[in-house]
């Protein structure tokens, strides 16, 4: 077997001259870089998690792993602040990030072991940094990072030099983080920085009516996912004057201290491999606002104009990335404060994993579904879809086909049923089928709604490649405009889009591959539903097909008994228009 040198990212400053590499996955194979890794005596590294029962197995480790951690890391946090909060105080505030960095590590640490312990590799090209260039200042910082390049080079770097330094022949690089965008920055601050001029502006107003205006135990809303005129009836139906709360970006003057970081969290007799580095590894990467700044960050909180003592606390998307809610959040549940969290997009409730989903119900007293519910999780209430019920969307029966597609990062990150990094690629290859399935004429009448974020897939690029003359939408446009102007909505994944065209009774035909979108057996037979009426589709080629015999005459199709109840009683379960829906959430706030 030849032994080749190891390349761990797309960054090819770390690739070898000369040398037979191993690629360590899909990510490292930028689309757009294809004229450079074609030439090179390469091999590809097997994903440890194309193998989905592993996976699986795998999440449930990890979320027992969580646990333990979460345990430990609480304990330490609180002896290094002096305080002697609870354990959901700490899971509210440090919990995504813990989740998230543990399943990232998790899936880093293993690729590595699977090349190394296997004799594949015996050499690795690794920047030197200065450790504290690798520490986010918060979760939102954190989200940045773990998506590029540099991070995760630095985090395999990492772990080969604490774990395998003796066995992996090291070549050190100088660290030298590209800096020509200088004259694209300088052209976007007059593009758009005055935009962001006037949004602080805007904010500090609101925020200086807000202030006026707040009584200490006025019910609190923030990032909720609901319209904002449906947000303000709310509000009035509680008895209180609507506002608009949000977190005012904030800064940490403090920096990070590795001296301060020499710690090492102890699970007790709970050790193995991986919670060996992972206990190492935490320390040296937990952002400052949760350890050096974290008085900083108190500080703020308190300063907030936000009520003192709420009646109840509701959002759908400030639990994760969001450090000064979170704060100020996990310190009103010490005093009995509820949480509310609303759903805020699909895939929850259909999926045998979902890390972000088992998180949010964890920190909850309650957890307001768009209809499902679950027996075992009693915390879940069935209200209805936020988002649909003030938007009325109609289609145009002679209109195009509208296709929308999506992208993940090409590093894996928080675990739940999804295509997982290079996975991604066995999808675009299914939107491919889909597309060269249709007759020329009706392939000229799609059009092709990219990911608004491209990740470093090169979405655009691969397009172009394979269907030159195919009509994109690069997705800034808002997505109800762009489906106005459709005839029927293709939808190609299990997440949002779909379930607000069927709430929103517009022609629908969804199709993926179950390897990848697993669901819960305890949902296939409300897919076995849509299947049935031909919304649903297990192939490409079978939904293509379906879609050229219903062209001449969507509407015939869609209004047709079987279809229309096939989708009223999908919608009943995962994205129902609730009518009374302000009455509904304003009554569970109040029986807080």
């Amino acid at each position: 077997m030849v032994t080749r040198y190891l390349v761990t990212t797309a960054d090819e400053r770390t690739w070898p001259k000369g040398h037979p590499v191993l690629f360590l996955g899909e990510w490292c194979r930028r689309h757009s870089r294809k004229s450079v890794w074609k030439k090179l005596n390469a091999d590809l590294e097997p994903y440890h998690w194309d193998d989905r029962k592993k996976l699986y197995m795998d999440y449930k480790y990890l979320e027992e792993f969580h646990e333990k951690l979460l345990i430990s890391l609480s304990d330490k946090l609180n002896e290094l602040h002096s305080v002697k909060y609870s354990q959901q105080y700490w899971r509210i505030l440090i919990g995504p990030w813990l989740k998230y960095f543990t399943e990232i590590l998790f899936d880093r640490w293993f690729m590595l072991q699977q090349v190394i312990e296997q004799g594949k590799i015996d050499s690795c090209r690794i920047y030197e940094r200065a450790p504290e260039l690798l520490i986010p200042k918060d979760m939102a910082g954190f989200n940045k990072l773990y998506v590029e390049d540099d991070w995760n080079e630095a985090i395999y770097g990492q772990l080969i030099k604490i774990l395998w330094g003796e066995r992996v022949l090291v070549e050190n690089v100088s660290f030298q983080k590209y800096d020509n965008l200088s004259y694209e920055k300088y052209i976007n601050f007059f593009l758009h920085g005055w935009k962001k001029c006037l949004k602080r502006l805007i904010s500090s107003v609101i925020y200086t009516v807000n202030k006026l205006t707040t009584r200490d135990d006025d019910f609190f809303l923030i990032s909720s996912y609901l319209p904002l005129n449906t947000e303000f009836q709310l509000q009035l139906k509680l008895g209180q004057f609507p506002k608009l709360w949000f977190s005012m970006p904030f800064t940490l003057d403090v920096k990070p201290d590795i001296q301060k970081r020499q710690w090492k969290l102890d699970l007790g007799t709970y050790e193995d491999a991986f919670s060996k580095i992972a206990c190492q590894m935490i320390p040296k990467h937990i952002p400052t606002a949760y350890l050096e700044g974290y008085g900083e960050l108190a500080d703020k909180v308190n300063r907030l104009a936000w009520p003192k003592k709420p009646k109840a606390i509701f959002t759908s998307n400030a639990y994760s990335a969001d450090d000064l809610f979170k704060c100020w959040a996990a310190g009103k549940v010490e005093n009995k404060v509820p949480i509310v969290i609303g759903q805020h997009g699909g895939n929850f409730g259909m999926t045998p994993f979902a890390s972000h989903e088992e998180h949010q119900i964890k920190i909850a007293d309650r957890w307001l579904s768009w209809g499902w519910q679950d027996t075992k999780r009693k915390k879940i209430v069935p209200i209805g879809n936020l988002k649909t019920n003030s938007h009325k969307v109609k289609h145009d029966p002679k209109g195009d086909v509208l296709m929308v597609t999506m992208a993940l990062p090409r590093y894996s990150y928080y675990l739940y049923s999804v295509p997982i990094a290079g996975q991604w690629l066995h999808y675009f290859k299914d939107q491919k089928r889909f597309l060269k399935a249709l007759p020329n004429e009706l392939y000229k009448r799609v059009l092709l709604r990219l990911y608004h974020q491209d990740y470093g897939w090169d979405q655009m690029e691969r397009w172009r490649d394979v269907m030159p003359d195919v009509r994109m939408d690069n997705g800034n446009k808002k997505f109800r405009q762009v489906l106005g102007s459709s005839r029927i909505f293709i939808g190609t994944y299990n997440a949002t889009t779909y379930l607000e065209t069927l709430a929103w009774n517009i022609p629908t035909i969804v199709y993926w591959d179950n390897k990848y979108w697993e669901l819960k057996d305890e949902v296939k037979p409300f897919f076995e539903m849509l299947k049935n009426a031909k919304i649903f589709h297990e192939s490409p080629e079978e939904a293509a097909q379906h879609l050229i015999n219903i062209w001449d005459d969507v509407d015939y199709w869609w209004k047709n008994e079987k279809v229309q109840k096939a989708r009223k009683d999908f919608c009943k379960f995962f994205s129902t228009r609730n009518n009374d829906l302000i009455n509904d959430i304003a009554y569970i706030l109040r029986q807080q």
